[in-house]
């Protein structure tokens, strides 16, 4: 989990992941025992703070100042993504980095003509030569939980009950990229952290295995 956080410290748009710990309590214990029970790694979660975003000057790059996701047509259904890297496909589409149509509030992809210019407003309409052609599709969701990685900066709806919606206060920033909001230090410092306590623990196993390898040669020579 912390290698893929420093992997993608400069991937657009891309939200860290982090360690949820729990409570283990072995079996056998007495559950009123505090010695017994040792912290362990639940399962992970994922920031979706918002990083920084950085002007490119280019017309189809987007970012969102704001909670939501863009929107795009996948392969089986609707992906959200914050890696508004795209572009204006040879077929006139817009699509993202992986060519995947964005999505427009109707649910159709959006057709551009890639020799004129875009102008694309803040609350996602887009428009080329005074014409409007469509407004892109931002979605929020009352709950992240329902929202798991797909790969690729993408993100899948996982719970049915989980549906998109509007969200207020996002703006469209056209001409911008999001940073990915990992932190490229603290993040290697954990890394290389759980990295030394591996290599500990695997000294320590060593030196166990080997004071048994002692014991047994001793009991050995005392029963000769």
């Amino acid at each position: 989990m912390l290698s893929n956080n420093v992997a993608n410290a400069t991937t657009g748009g891309y939200k860290s992941d982090h360690e949820f710990y729990s409570l283990y309590v072995a079996p056998e214990a007495e559950t009123s025992d505090p010695i017994s029970t040792m912290p362990v790694i639940d399962k992970p979660w994922t920031d979706f703070s918002q990083g920084t975003l950085h002007p490119t000057g280019n017309a189809t790059d987007l970012a969102l100042s704001g909670p939501g996701f863009f929107s795009v047509n996948g392969p089986s259904g609707p992906l959200y993504t914050r890696n508004g890297n795209f572009h204006v496909s040879s077929s006139g589409q817009l699509v993202s980095s992986d060519g995947y149509p964005v999505r427009g509030v109707d649910g159709n992809s959006l057709t551009l003509q890639s020799t004129r210019p875009i102008e694309i407003l803040s609350d996602g309409t887009v428009q080329q030569d005074g014409q409007v052609i469509g407004q892109l599709a931002v979605a929020d969701f009352t709950s992240t939980a329902g929202l798991a990685k797909q790969g690729n900066n993408y993100f899948r709806v996982t719970d049915p009950a989980v549906k998109p919606m509007t969200p207020s206060g996002t703006a469209v920033e056209q001409g911008n990229l999001e940073d990915s909001n990992v932190g490229t230090a603290g993040a290697a410092v954990r890394l290389i952290s759980v990295m030394r306590q591996f290599e500990m623990l695997q000294k320590a196993v060593l030196l166990g295995s080997e004071m048994d390898r002692q014991a047994i040669q001793q009991v050995a020579k005392v029963g000769s």
